[in-house]
């Protein structure tokens, strides 16, 4: 014989006894569904803490190396020396960087400060465009996945009404 034979129980009774949801229910769905989305809201966050490091990267490199640069700065879209860019580009990384933890943590204005952060760094890419091609190109990519899985799954971390 085996146990369920022993001691036989209604799905009704193991719904109530148990601790957990059962399928189909608007509990268990809610569970599913904020589990999804905590899922793309990390992985926005782990991708903004890559981007800010690119940028960070990127910044560095034009503070110390510029002569890597396809063009010089005077074929750049915004005429700014590369020292400018350069420091630009590591505080606006830094900046990402702890956006992106905030998010990692749970903040709720993180994704608002988290899809701003993406989108400056987006237009800050194309302005780089001319100097660094497939760079750019790389984090403006990486800013739209960011930038999607923010607003489309941020939303989900709220609780329903239920």
């Amino acid at each position: 014989m085996g146990s369920h034979q022993l001691n036989p129980r209604t799905k009704e009774e193991v719904a109530r006894l148990s601790p957990y949801p059962m399928a189909g229910s608007p509990e268990y769905e809610y569970i599913v569904r904020q589990s999804a989305g905590a899922a793309w809201v990390s992985f926005a966050g782990m991708m903004m803490v890559l981007l800010g490091s690119f940028h960070v990267i990127q910044g560095l490199v034009a503070l110390f190396r510029d002569d890597v640069y396809v063009v010089g700065r005077h074929g750049l879209i915004i005429d700014i020396s590369y020292t400018a860019w350069g420091w630009v580009h590591v505080l606006w990384g830094a900046f990402a960087i702890l956006t992106a933890f905030c998010l990692l943590v749970g903040q709720t204005w993180a994704r608002a400060v988290g899809v701003v952060v993406a989108f400056v760094s987006a237009l800050a890419s194309v302005t780089f465009l001319p100097a660094y091609p497939v760079w750019s190109i790389m984090i403006i990519v990486l800013d739209i996945v960011v930038i999607w899985a923010i607003v489309v799954h941020g939303g989900e971390l709220r609780k329903p009404k239920m």
